[in-house]
């Protein structure tokens, strides 16, 4: 059994970094958690892995994940769970294919969508719009860690499930008013 306190302190010490920072939001932070420091990291990815698959739905056909932070956790979370993923591009591409996506996806996939960091559901909600206009259903999302600044009531008010594995509470990060 995965030891999620474990988890948790592995990702504190590898990527939560003190400071002033300004978050994709716009807003600033005394922390800033850099996804791409513990998603580079092979014990935290495969930790990851079972945690999202834990979580996923029954009947969840498909995974989806924004590039870039979402690639690596996707791709953990399908290698875990043994259910097929999908790599959502942040712009569509102008050569081969010219394709939003990389991966198959149909009208009947139910989609479980697999985000890094959520401050404020922005990016994971065009992810989720750009899954519903290939005809797919975006059942959950699911994140590593929730900031706890408003991306679970977004997410919520938009209709979809919403689930983190941390919270930053539990990297042991106290969020005083900023």
């Amino acid at each position: 059994m995965i030891d999620r306190s474990d988890v948790a302190a592995r990702i504190a010490e590898t990527a939560v970094l003190r400071g002033n920072f300004t978050l994709r939001s716009g807003r600033t932070s005394s922390y800033y958690i850099d996804k791409y420091l513990f998603s580079t990291q092979p014990d935290i990815l495969l930790a990851l892995g079972a945690l999202f698959a834990q979580r996923i739905q029954k009947g969840t056909t498909l995974l989806a994940g924004a590039e870039l932070g979402g690639i690596p956790l996707v791709t953990t979370a399908s290698m875990a769970s043994s259910i097929p993923c999908l790599f959502i591009r942040n712009a569509k591409k102008e050569y081969g294919t010219a394709k939003m996506h990389e991966g198959v996806i149909g009208p009947a996939d139910q989609v479980v969508i697999i985000e890094d960091v959520a401050t404020t559901g922005g990016q994971v909600l065009e992810a989720a719009r750009t899954i519903e206009e290939m005809g797919a259903k975006v059942n959950m999302i699911i994140s590593v860690i929730d900031r706890q600044e408003g991306a679970r009531e977004r997410i919520e008010a938009s209709g979809y499930s919403f689930e983190a594995l941390f919270t930053v509470a539990e990297l042991g990060i106290e969020t005083p008013e900023e």
